[in-house]
């Protein structure tokens, strides 16, 4: 088992939701983005998953894309992001860490080469985000024979026909984007989150977990309440780029926590 793994059967067996964080590596510079990372677990983290900045950033909605800009004027490299997760694995051996992103940077390095290092590095999971279930060859599989999940998007434009090659592949756990657009863009609803979440788990045995559109404890409580956790990146990514420090960042962390963990 993965750590991914092992972790949300932890969960199960407690009965709890994940709260899963995101922020981007390098952002605003490595030695802050590091200082947040190292405090999440702290903060009731139960999976983090960390960007890798990329200049094209399809998905992204304007604060993950402004956070994606300043990691790269840092001088963020995909290398840099996986020695932050080599330098974190030397306190934490326990909690998940996924890498999500694009492609390009990925396939730029070799996606063996990639593949043997982000597992040296202690990556558990990858979203790749502009890969779709066509393209498994090229990264889902080898992925998954590296040890690695790889966990796939489902959306609210995922129909019924469409739904059994998104979760062909998919391990770890099933991210659902709970809005159709951008991050940040707009606010989950339970009720309509709720529906989707069923209709997803009615076929795979996977944990769905429900991000895009989250940003306060009361909506991660809500969201967790119909899924099996919540993932909150904007309203973090926002915090860090008001100049917060790493302390205050972890305790806004720890709100949402507490508000998921209490669903």
């Amino acid at each position: 088992m993965t750590r991914i793994e092992r972790k949300f059967a932890s969960l199960k067996a407690e009965g709890r939701k994940a709260f899963v964080a995101y922020l981007m590596a390098g952002d605003p510079d490595l030695a802050t983005s590091a200082a947040v990372m190292a405090r999440l677990p702290a903060a009731g983290v139960d999976v983090i998953e960390l960007g890798m900045p990329f200049t094209d950033p399809m998905a992204d909605g304007p604060t993950i894309q402004a956070a994606g800009q300043r990691a790269l004027a840092g001088s963020q490299t995909l290398q840099k992001t996986l020695d932050m997760v080599a330098a974190f694995r030397k306190t934490d051996a326990d909690t998940p860490i996924v890498l999500m992103g694009y492609y390009n940077p990925i396939f730029s390095r070799g996606v063996d080469r990639f593949l043997v290092d982000a597992k040296a590095a202690g990556i558990d999971g990858l979203i790749v985000v502009d890969l779709p279930p066509e393209e498994d060859a090229e990264l889902c599989i080898p992925a998954q024979q590296a040890g690695i999940n790889f966990i796939r998007l489902a959306t609210p434009t995922t129909d019924a026909k469409r739904l059994p090659k998104v979760l062909q592949n998919t391990s770890g756990f099933v991210y659902y984007v709970s809005i159709t657009g951008i991050t940040g863009a707009a606010t989950a609803q339970s009720a309509e989150v709720g529906p989707e979440v069923a209709r997803i788990k009615a076929s795979t045995d996977l944990p769905v977990v429900v991000g895009f559109g989250i940003t306060t404890p009361e909506a991660a409580r809500a969201i967790a309440g119909v899924a099996d956790g919540c993932v909150v990146g904007s309203a973090i990514v926002k915090r860090i780029a008001e100049g917060e420090s790493p302390e205050a960042v972890a305790a806004f962390v720890k709100t949402l926590a507490e508000g998921a963990h209490s669903a």
